[in-house]
């Protein structure tokens, strides 16, 4: 700050301070002292915003705008080649199983029977769909991309809450805002329809409650968290990666306060354990084998980890596109899911086993790709993505950003405050980082990312306008002083008066 900009700053605290005493004096109803000695606050404080207004206005405009985008998109979720593949792709085969009396089953082209491919919740979720409005119908796509839609819009709701409890109001605001808007928060759930995106506001309220459990030992909150959790695993398992990490970190904080903490944490694990329970029984039962949720893990190996590096994974290395090489194909009806996936399993370890600096290398593109969306610079890879050059800005500078808002959160807030969304950040990609990347795969973390950049830019913004606002009160406040008293000169008097 120069040194003329210092002195002006200087002459307004030391007015200032006298103004506000005048003051006290002048009009005892303006002003009064504060319960720190010293202090003056107005009586009447300014007025509080209308929070639920702004709310209500947020979820309804990040309602409108998917609503709006829905219109023009939905028919490319309805074309029948590929029998109807991009409605729900293989989610929307074991829904369709589900709805016609097959029952979980049949995640791909033909009759292939029981799987356990994917998680339960999502596939009947779109069975009730189909129950409702018609298998693979307009009416039923709509119905599914307007769940959807809503379902992003109120993530405003949760992002909100916790932000404001880590940040402040200001900070929240802005990251509501910008959700309602963020193109990745509508774009992918319009045009992918999966679990990602009830995933990503589970996971988000899940979060809000971390924060509170953090000072609450009281089993309903505990119990009502492992409830929830299972829900999410049951979801979409990846939320596994994060959520005993955050209930440790509870956890830990209650042991530091001296609050009880054994009790909860039991609950919590009980709840989860009463909620997955059904599912994991149902799986030993069908196959035969142990399995929690899912028994795809071995696949999604594979197809990252087969040698081609052109695209982040590979479809040709499984058993999706029969009309192209239905080798996969009909190996995966021969030999039926579980072998079929122990066999991709083995053949992408031995590949990572005698190519172990080209996974190395993979891994940190993996990296790379998840904070920055850059892949390739080929022009072949940027020609068949139209849009990558504005992704790879766009999701650069809100990284940037967000890793700034988490340094500042530590130096700011402390570890209470910053270590879970550090928990969150750290651990959710990493089985991504090890196996393969998509562009909707960081979604989940989206809220939380927007959250550290808004608190980022809100503080920078908050801080610029301080030093403006003082600097031209400080210029302003002599013009508007009156000037300072003058000592009149003491009478003299001659001998001679």
């Amino acid at each position: 700050m120069p040194d003329q900009d210092r002195q002006f700053l200087g002459t307004f605290q030391d007015r200032l301070a006298i103004s506000r005493e005048s003051a006290a004096v002048t009009y005892p109803g303006l002003l009064c002292p504060s319960k720190a000695k010293g202090t003056l606050h107005p009586v009447f404080p300014p007025p509080r915003r209308n929070i639920r207004r702004q709310l209500f206005w947020m979820v309804l405009v990040a309602l409108l705008v998917r609503l709006i985008v829905v219109a023009f998109i939905y028919p490319r979720d309805l074309d029948p080649s590929f029998n109807h593949w991009f409605f729900g792709f293989e989610e929307g085969r074991v829904a369709r199983a589900i709805a016609t009396g097959h029952g979980f089953s049949d995640p791909l082209w033909g009759h292939t029977g029981p799987t356990a491919w994917y998680a339960p919740i999502y596939p009947y979720i779109l069975a009730l769909d189909f129950k409702l409005f018609g298998v693979f119908t307009t009416s039923a796509c709509i119905a599914i991309l307007c769940f959807q839609s809503l379902v992003s819009a109120l993530a405003c709701l949760p992002i909100f809450f916790f932000t404001r409890r880590s940040f402040g109001e200001g900070a929240a605001l802005a990251a509501g805002w910008v959700w309602v808007v963020y193109p990745y928060s509508v774009y992918w759930p319009i045009v992918r329809i999966w679990e990602t995106w009830l995933a990503m506001s589970l996971l988000a309220v899940l979060f809000l409650l971390v924060q509170k459990l953090a000072r609450s030992s009281k089993l309903s909150h505990w119990l009502s968290f492992g409830l929830l959790s299972g829900f999410a695993a049951l979801l979409d398992p990846a939320l596994l990666s994060v959520l005993p990490f955050l209930a440790l970190w509870a956890v830990w904080r209650l042991h530091s306060q001296g609050k009880r903490w054994f009790a909860p944490a039991v609950t919590a694990v009980l709840a989860v354990i009463l909620v997955l329970s059904p599912w994991m029984i149902r799986n030993a039962v069908v196959f035969h084998k142990f399995i929690p949720i899912r028994d795809n893990l071995a696949l999604e190996f594979r197809v990252g980890n087969d040698g081609n590096a052109r695209e982040t994974m590979d479809l040709y290395a499984g058993p999706w596109l029969p009309w192209v090489n239905d080798i996969e194909w009909n190996q995966y009806q021969r030999m039926g899911e579980i072998a079929y996936f122990q066999l991709k399993g083995h053949q992408a370890f031995r590949y990572i086993e005698a190519h172990p600096l080209w996974y190395a290398g993979m891994t940190v593109r993996r990296i790379g790709f998840v904070w920055t969306g850059f892949w390739s610079a080929s022009s072949r890879y940027i020609n068949e993505q139209t849009y990558d050059p504005a992704a790879v800005s766009l999701l650069t500078l809100l990284s940037v950003l967000m890793f700034m808002g988490l340094h500042r959160a530590f130096r700011k807030k402390g570890a209470g405050v910053a270590m879970p969304y550090a928990i969150i950040l750290f651990f959710f990609p990493l089985i991504y980082y090890l196996t393969h990347v998509e562009r909707w795969y960081r979604c989940p973390m989206e809220p939380f990312v927007i959250a550290l950049a808004s608190y980022e830019v809100h503080a920078r913004a908050a801080a610029w306008l301080r030093r403006r606002r003082a600097i031209r009160a400080a210029y302003r406040l002599p013009a508007m002083l009156p000037p300072p008293r003058q000592e009149l000169p003491a009478a003299t008097f001659s001998e001679s008066d």
